[in-house]
C-alpha cells in the first residue's frame, strides 16, 4: 500500500505556493506511507494529524475537525467508506481526499457518491496530492455573500448545513447539498455538467455526466413546488444548468 512516485522534495521545488493555515487529519494504516504524507504536509506548513485506524479517525475528527482530510480506503476497525459516510453525515463541506491502491472504478463512483472530494490512486505523485488537497481546500472554501438564502418556502442556512421547506427540515446527501451550494453561489449564471463535475466532485474523469442530471433532478423533487416544471433549477438545453432565485 506504501507507494508514491516522486520525492517530496520535487513537490516543494515545483509550487511555491504560499505556505497555508490549518490542520489536515491522515487515515492510513501504512507507516510508511504515513511517514511520508507527515513530510510532505508538515512541510508546507500544515499541521498533521495521523490516525491508523477508522474508529480512531472518526473520534479525532470529532473532537477536533481538520481542514481537510486524506482517507485510504482499507483501514482497520471501520472502514474508509463508512468513515467517509459517517464524516459527510455530520460535516457536509468538509473535503476529503481518498488515497487508494485500488483502481476499480465503481469503487470510485461509489466514493465520491458518498461526497469524497477526490480519489488519488496509488502510487501517487506527491506534487499531485498536493495540488488536489488545495484544489479541494479552495473549493470549500467559497462561501455564499450571505449564510442565508432562501426562495419560495425554501431556506437554507449555510452555517447550519439545514435546508427547510416550509419550516420542516429538507434531508439532502452530502453531494445534493454540495450541488446546491455550488448552484446557490453562482445563481443566475449557466454552469456546465463538466463544470459542475470538476468543481462539485473535484474529479475530471467521473464517467458519466449522467450523475449531474441525477442530482440536479433529486434537488427538483426536494426543493421545487412542481419538479416537472422547475423554477429554480432551470435547464439550459446544450449548455448545462443554471440557479435562479
Amino acid at each position: 500500500m506504501g507507494q508514491f512516485a516522486a520525492p517530496i522534495s520535487t513537490a516543494r521545488s515545483l509550487d511555491s505556493a504560499p505556505r497555508p493555515a490549518g490542520r489536515i487529519l491522515i487515515v492510513e494504516d501504512d507507516p510508511a506511507v504515513q511517514k511520508v504524507l507527515k513530510r510532505l504536509f508538515e512541510s508546507e506548513g500544515y499541521a498533521v494529524d495521523v490516525q491508523g485506524n477508522g474508529q480512531s479517525a472518526l473520534e479525532s475528527f470529532q473532537a477536533n475537525p481538520p481542514a481537510v482530510i486524506i482517507l485510504d480506503l482499507r483501514l482497520p476497525r471501520l472502514s474508509g467508506s463508512d468513515l467517509c459516510k459517517q464524516v459527510k453525515a455530520q460535516a457536509p463541506t468538509l473535503p476529503i481526499v481518498v488515497l487508494s491502491a485500488t483502481t476499480d472504478v465503481s469503487d470510485k463512483v461509489l466514493l465520491l457518491e458518498l461526497g469524497a472530494d477526490d480519489y488519488v490512486t496509488k502510487p501517487f505523485s506527491p506534487r499531485e496530492l498536493l495540488a488536489r488537497v488545495r484544489a479541494a481546500l479552495r473549493h470549500t472554501q467559497r462561501s455564499p455573500n450571505v449564510n442565508l438564502v432562501s426562495f419560495d418556502d425554501i431556506s437554507i442556512d449555510f452555517r447550519k448545513m439545514e435546508v427547510q421547506r416550509d419550516g420542516k427540515v429538507v434531508t439532502l446527501t452530502a453531494q445534493e447539498f454540495k450541488t446546491l451550494k455550488f448552484l446557490v453561489e453562482n445563481a443566475d449564471r449557466v454552469i456546465g455538467r463538466d463544470e459542475l463535475l470538476n468543481d462539485v466532485w473535484g474529479y475530471q474523469n467521473y464517467p458519466s455526466t449522467r450523475t449531474v442530471d441525477n442530482h440536479i433532478l433529486k434537488l427538483r423533487q426536494k426543493l421545487e413546488r412542481d419538479p416537472a416544471s422547475p423554477v429554480h433549477f432551470r435547464t439550459v438545453h446544450g449548455m448545462g444548468y443554471k440557479f435562479v432565485r
